[in-house]
């Protein structure tokens, strides 16, 4: 598989799309780019008569103790530092970050969304772009934005296009990484084991783990998981066992056709009844039992988020309870080629837009113009030195704050929606930076947060970007996701003996609900996107 020369590609996602009711989001007929820079944004960024009133959406987190998310140390900068200057006034409006999509399209169809509004959803995007509910924005960015085109650079941009104009502003990611895997070093060294390097030593260190129990502790776990779409994955076990593809198999073909991809059901199967993974994994469905076995100290190893054991609800505990034990990040998963073929996070974060009933889009794009001085990122992510961090060896650490200094979000991605991560400018300060942020400038755990995203970004691809929607996903993606998770589940503990008709009927339904029509329209879209580029 020859996937280590190929461009970017993907595995096909499910998102799930919820309507909006496209009438009430717009304030005219015209086009989206109609007019967008005669419209009353001139008259708002203007430095006399009264202040205009920029509204800038912000995720409301619920963090206890959080201060006025609209009269904070943050907001107080923003509109000293750019408002004045502007001759506006910066209003943040909060929304339930667990509701931002239902809130969002209310708000966008009874034309009250911010001025700047935000979703981590591209596709709920595409489709205010598509019933032309929002600006374009090319001729603005030209005009008012150059240094936030480049800070974000052709690649990230080219994320919020549709049909070929810039319809939103994607942050930027800095961290690519996703998932991780990681083992119980401390126990390998008991049973003087090496760290596994492939799927078979896994395999024979799953086993020790299982049979001799180096912990000593009840019910021991040697692979620690929970129900499909949480926090614990496979790693990348499912890319190792795929077959040789052409790039455009690869792209567009569902993972449950992708040669290999049963193998590796299959594998987890076995793994399932020989007592190596949780047993009742599936029943797992907030995470709450693998999180706590992993605390416990009875997990020898488990795949997550790259950061996971950085996580507050994991670090603490687990030092609490078993002060000895040592996870560190492995990769184990090799396929034919030799690589640990892995997906990464793409370039683009959030996605920032301006809908079409908004008066201030001149100023909405100085504001985030403005944001990407580098002075102006910096202070809004780590706010002042000797209040908000102080400087361990260049890197800033966060010191913690309550009230209207207060933080609500790591390094204040909410009011930074031109950037998702630490912004150093250095891969490696930012991801030691965000280690010290979560772990309170621990050393050992900067090391592990390193070490942890090398590993997790050599040999990564991220998903294709076709530049269009694919409106088969939009209308069965919420289907076919629900029916993924069911899946994976279910393969994982079925009796050996009926995996193989299970497998192959489960599929079945699988493509009859939608997903032959997704991949129909991946190898359309793929191809059209290859013609385009050549």
């Amino acid at each position: 598989m020859n996937t280590g020369k190929k461009k970017r590609i993907a595995i096909l996602c499910s998102t799930a799309l919820l309507a909006i009711a496209a009438a009430g989001c717009g304030n005219s007929g015209k086009n989206s780019g109609e007019g967008a820079s005669q419209t009353a944004a001139t008259e708002s960024a203007a430095t006399s008569g009264p202040p205009a009133t920029l509204t800038v959406e912000v995720f409301d987190r619920g963090v206890q103790g959080q201060p006025d998310l609209n009269n904070n140390m943050w907001t107080k900068y923003v509109n000293e530092k750019f408002g004045k200057p502007n001759n506006a006034i910066v209003k943040y409006v909060s929304v339930p970050r667990s509701q931002e999509i239902d809130k969002l399209n209310v708000l966008m169809a009874a034309g009250e969304a911010p001025d700047i509004s935000f979703t981590y959803d591209g596709t709920t995007v595409t489709r205010y772009a598509k019933s032309k509910g929002i600006y374009t924005l090319d001729e603005l960015l030209e005009e008012h934005g150059q240094q936030l085109k480049s800070y974000l650079g052709e690649k990230v941009l080219s994320y919020g296009k549709y049909e070929g104009k810039q319809v939103s502003i994607p942050g930027k990611r800095t961290l690519l990484a996703w998932n991780g895997m990681f083992i119980r070093k401390d126990w390998l060294d008991k049973l003087g084991m090496p760290v596994p390097t492939n799927k078979d030593e896994l395999y024979n260190t799953l086993v020790a783990f299982r049979d001799k129990n180096p912990g000593n502790v009840d019910h021991v776990i040697p692979w620690a998981t929970a129900a499909a779409g949480m926090n614990y994955t496979f790693g990348n076990l499912i890319q190792s066992f795929w077959g040789p593809m052409t790039e455009e198999e690869f792209v567009t073909t569902t993972n449950w056709l992708k040669p290999g991809h049963k193998d590796a059901f299959k594998w987890l199967n076995k793994l399932y009844h020989e007592k190596l993974i949780s047993p009742d994994f599936a029943l797992d469905k907030t995470t709450k039992q693998a999180d706590a076995d992993v605390t416990n100290g009875k997990v020898g190893f488990y795949a997550a988020n790259w950061d996971y054991p950085l996580s507050q609800k994991i670090r603490e505990p687990l030092k609490q309870n078993v002060p000895e034990a040592n996870y560190v990040p492995v990769d184990t998963f090799k396929n034919d080629e030799g690589k640990y073929l892995k997906e990464v996070y793409n370039e683009n974060g959030i996605f920032s837009f301006i809908p079409k009933s908004s008066k201030n889009a001149e100023l909405a794009i100085k504001y985030l113009n403005w944001m990407a001085e580098p002075e102006v990122m910096f202070f809004l992510q780590f706010g002042e030195e000797g209040v908000n961090h102080k400087l361990v060896d260049g890197i800033p650490h966060g010191i913690a704050q309550t009230g209207e200094k207060m933080q609500t979000s790591n390094l204040n991605m909410d009011y930074t929606p031109i950037v998702n991560g630490a912004e150093l400018g250095d891969t490696e300060k930012n991801v030691r930076t965000y280690a010290a942020a979560l772990a309170s400038g621990d050393k050992s755990y900067e090391k592990l947060a390193t070490d942890s995203y090398k590993i997790n970004t050599t040999d990564g691809y991220s998903s294709f970007n076709y530049g269009v929607p694919n409106e088969a996903n939009i209308k069965y993606g919420k289907t076919l996701g629900d029916m993924n998770k069911q899946m994976i589940d279910r393969l994982i503990v079925a009796k050996p003996a009926e995996f193989d008709a299970l497998y192959d009927k489960l599929v079945k339904e699988y493509m009859d609900a939608g997903g032959q029509a997704v991949q129909d329209e991946n190898v359309k879209n793929y191809r059209a996107a290859q013609a385009k580029n050549k």
